[in-house]
């Protein structure tokens, strides 16, 4: 079974996303803010993370330079530019985008693609 850590400092976006991956038969890890993110990691090794990217604490930027092995998409409640989404898009392991609130089907279909599922 795939893991996946979401990473979101809102409690009912980390129950509803949570809910919904594991109905699809994902196991979860859930993480308040990007200390707890980068606390989780010592322990487990998702296959990807969901990660809001504006939380308070740790820089995203700052999450997202120590963690280099883990694909990762970005949910976004703010409105982002397309050049904001190209470059976050050009580092490494960051491998899609989704603004939030984002349709349940295409949440899971991107997770899929990602995972080649």
């Amino acid at each position: 079974m795939r893991t996946i850590l979401v990473v979101d400092d809102e409690p009912d976006i980390q129950e509803s996303v949570k809910t919904i991956l594991e109905r699809a038969n994902y196991n979860v890890v859930v993480a308040s803010d990007g200390k707890d993110c980068l606390e989780k990691m010592r322990t487990i090794k998702p296959d990807l993370i969901l990660l809001d990217i504006m939380m308070p604490g740790i820089p995203t930027k700052e999450i997202i330079r120590k963690i280099t092995d883990t694909k990762i998409i970005f949910l976004s409640v703010v409105r982002t530019s397309e050049i904001e989404k190209e470059d976050l898009l050009r580092q490494e392991n960051i491998v899609d985008f989704i603004q939030k609130p984002f349709d349940v089907n295409d949440l899971l279909e991107r997770i899929r693609k990602v995972l080649n599922e």
